[in-house]
């Protein structure tokens, strides 16, 4: 190969019209800036970060990081490279320059070099400079310093910007004068870079071990300076990054964003929790008072799980503890987490959109879609205010989100780093800097739960989490996990006003034997003016009922709603709109009171604030059937003498759910002699014992936590146990309407894809994968999104999933 010629400036991105270079020592440099900014010593940004991965010596893990910050992107100074920002076709890199930059750290001058400095974790600065793209492993695709293509590739290591770069790190480190000239001007599999690489690959599986046994000690010292250099190279990148497309300066932007000023429980009571609890008062036409165990929530400490039942209050009692964490703690922001983007919504259109606009967030897949929808059809929370994000914040990604005191959110969105995904580690030092409150941890799936565990064992943060219900296995694990279970029986001594609500009957029960007997209670119950909540629990049944009960029913006397996962989001709104309207407590509803009913799948038992007067539903698990009967008699509004009936019958198949999760639930009716012919009446105090006494120990889930088990490595995982028989897809007759939105707002001609971002989401819906297909699919649309057949697809029902279209 004959001997490249460096260029006479090695660049660190491409370079667009109106904008100066930036040359590779310039961006070393501007993300080593930001890491020192970032968490600089005192300061509440660094302090937090450093409390939350444990990381005891602050200064040792700031030289680190900066080291890391300098060393990033070394390997740039490749020919590929270089080409690649200056040629727009250039082919494939034959290395990934971090897997290069990874490999001059591992050449012995430089090993030496840095050894030094005895301060210096070589093991935690290749981790973070291997790993700061995501895309490295110990095999496969993006197996370390595996070629694609080529099997040499010039180098530029002789060049005066890696000098510099080697020059900045002697100065940060207080180390001699580096081992320059590198005179090695090509890579290939050859001596030295073999050798580097096997030493490399050694050092990694060695300190995977080391920390693996780290952890079996509970010993976390050095999993949190590794974790904490990992991430910290990821947060000042992208803060290098973004400050170049914006044209922000460095400083400036971190002092004003990560260094605000501490956020205060007076103004977070005067933001949102005064506000919402003036809203309740007016509602009710009563003053508002602060219950018992709303206000000993606030007693409990950083880490703590709440568990009161459905309707009780317990949105407010994690508000006011945050209230106290932010008293406590020096702390900016509140997250409150949701598992679904339909509780994420109405958690923030009930309470963080009473917060000032530059302040409150939303953040989920489709928020901007749904921010959209509310800007359009504003409650008195969003009167006069505009949440979604302004070009410039849109132009800094997950960084936008910096600035914002309060989200809600779904936990995918600031947990699931721990899946190494990218967005989520820009938001870790907002994490870190938070007091989070995790809702429906019940609803969790195992692979989730895991990861819960693992979040609370390594990371420390103020955290509250909540639930109406939670199997006795998993209140155990959360306990051992250092939360603090509240409230306890000696507790409910002095909280009558809870144990009363909890106690208050509220269900009548009745057995029923087979789905035509549910099917004649709930016409029934709506002729005579009841609201009747049907669940079901898989969408083809769903479908099939409320085609069935349109048919049965005089719709200008009875209302036939419907609810589930297959619809547009367009769609979805609409009929989430329709239920929550229809179910409202009595003299709530704008339009005219009279007999509803409601088919849904099981997704109502968290993404809908239901009062049903009557409830039918097939049998579930029983902490499935607990969130179900948490939607009927909600508010006791009919006063403390109504009972909702409750219908229970077997379903068809047992599927979704294991026939032995569904015989539990039959030992727990047959223990209530609901089996017996008679109509027992229940509390939300009588089902939690069932839970406890009824739910059957879920078996371990694989731990998927590969940020914390990694070691050198990064590649993404799923953070949930995700459903491969599902594809998002958009139907085929709607890509025309798409193109042409997408056409009208301007943005194709200019290359510009985040108007198309902002129009998909409202289009796409979940189908079964055997309906989806590529043919006629343009290329234009994200690669994950596939079409699914219009005649398959109604606006009442949804997607069909069986049978043809009523």
């Amino acid at each position: 190969m004959a001997r490249q010629s460096p260029p006479k400036t090695l660049l660190a991105k491409s370079v667009y019209p109106g904008r100066s270079p930036l040359t590779l020592a310039q961006h070393c440099a501007d993300t080593e800036q930001a890491a020192r900014t970032l968490f600089a010593p005192g300061s509440r940004w660094g302090e937090n970060f450093c409390r939350f991965f444990r990381v005891d010596d602050v200064a040792r893990f700031l030289l680190n990081l900066r080291v890391a910050a300098l060393f990033h992107d070394l390997g740039k100074a490749n020919e590929d490279f270089q080409r690649a920002v200056t040629e727009p076709s250039s082919p494939r890199q034959t290395l990934r320059h971090e897997h290069l930059s990874a490999l001059v750290l591992c050449l012995p001058e430089v090993r030496t070099w840095l050894a030094q400095n005895p301060s210096l974790d070589l093991d935690a600065i290749i981790a973070a400079v291997l790993s700061h793209h995501l895309k490295a492993a110990n095999e496969g695709e993006h197996g370390w310093g595996q070629p694609h293509g080529k099997t040499a590739l010039a180098l530029f290591f002789a060049h005066s910007d890696v000098a510099d770069i080697f020059e900045r790190v002697r100065a940060v480190a207080d180390l001699p004068a580096p081992p320059l000239p590198l005179n090695y001007d090509r890579w290939s599999d050859n001596p030295p870079w073999d050798a580097a690489l096997r030493r490399g690959m050694r050092a990694a599986t060695a300190m995977r071990r080391t920390l693996r046994r780290d952890r079996e000690r509970r010993d976390y010292r050095r999993l949190g300076l590794v974790l904490a250099v990992k991430a910290g190279v990821i947060a000042a990148d992208s803060v290098a990054s973004a400050m170049v497309r914006t044209g922000r300066d460095i400083r400036d932007w971190i002092n004003e964003v990560a260094h605000a000023k501490d956020l205060t429980d007076s103004k977070l009571n005067e933001d949102i929790v005064k506000k919402r609890c003036d809203n309740l008062a007016a509602k009710s036409g009563k003053g508002f008072t602060f219950h018992r165990f709303q206000e000993r929530t606030a007693e409990l400490g950083p880490r703590a799980l709440l568990i009161a039942g459905c309707g009780s209050g317990k949105t407010l009692a994690a508000w006011r503890w945050a209230m106290r964490q932010v008293a406590e703690h020096r702390l900016g922001h509140v997250l409150f987490l949701y598992p679904t983007r339909g509780t994420a919504t109405e958690g923030f259109r009930d309470y963080v959109s009473w917060a000032p606009e530059s302040e409150a967030a939303l953040h989920h897949g489709t928020a901007a879609y749904e921010l959209d929808g509310m800007d359009k059809n504003p409650n008195e929370s969003m009167a006069g205010k505009r949440f979604a994000p302004d070009e410039s914040a849109q132009r800094l990604f997950a960084l936008g989100l910096w600035p914002r005191r309060y989200f809600s959110a779904t936990v995918d969105q600031f947990l699931s780093f721990l899946a190494h995904r990218y967005e989520s580690l820009c938001l870790l030092p907002l994490l870190a800097d938070s007091a989070v409150i995790l809702d429906e941890v019940h609803s969790y799936d195992r692979v989730m739960f895991e990861g819960l565990k693992t979040f609370l064992t390594h990371f420390d943060v103020p955290v509250l989490c909540m639930t109406a219900t939670l199997p006795p296995d998993r209140k155990r694990q959360l306990k051992a996990c250092g939360l603090r279970v509240y409230p306890t029986t000696e507790d409910r001594r002095e909280l009558q006003d809870l144990d009363r609500a909890e106690h208050h009957p509220r269900y009548r029960l009745h057995a029923v034997e087979t789905p035509t007997q549910a099917f004649d209670h709930a016409v029934a119950a709506a002729r005579a003016g009841a609201r009747v909540l049907c669940v079901v629990n898989t969408v083809a049944r769903c479908q099939s009922l409320a085609a069935r009960l349109q048919r049965a029913v005089n719709t200008d006397e009875i209302r036939v709603l419907i609810y589930h996962s297959r619809y547009r989001l367009c769609d979805r709104q609409d009929r989430h709109t329709e239920a929550v309207e229809a179910f409202r407590p009595r003299g709530q509803q704008k339009s005219e009171e009279g007999g509803v009913i409601c088919v849904a799948t099981q997704v109502c038992e968290m993404s809908l604030d239901l009062d049903a007067d009557v409830l039918i539903t097939e049998l579930a698990p029983v902490p499935s059937l607990v969130q179900r009967l948490g939607r009927a008699n909600r508010h006791l509004a009919h006063g403390n003498d109504f009972r909702a009936d409750v219908y229970l019958y077997s379903p068809e198949q047992d599927a979704p759910y294991q026939r032995q999760e569904l015989d539990a639930t039959r030992r727990f009716l047959d223990a209530v002699d609901v089996r017996d012919g008679k109509a027992p009446v229940l509390s939300q105090y009588t089902l939690g014992e069932a839970l406890e006494q009824h739910t059957l120990r879920e078996p371990d889930a694989r731990d998927r936590t590969a940020f914390v088990t990694s070691g050198y490595y990064a590649i993404p995982t799923d953070f949930r146990d995700i459903d491969q028989i599902n594809v998002t897809c958009v139907l085929d007759r709607d890509i025309a309407i798409i193109n042409t939105k997408w056409h009208e707002g301007g943005a194709r001609q200019r290359g510009n894809k985040r108007l198309l971002d902002d129009i998909l989401p409202g289009f796409e819906v979940s189908v079964p994968r055997k309906f989806a297909s590529e043919v006629g699919r343009p290329t234009w649309l994200p690669r994950y999104i596939q079409l699914a057949p219009a005649d398959r697809y109604c606006q009442f029902l949804g997607f069909l999933v069986k049978g043809d279209l009523p």
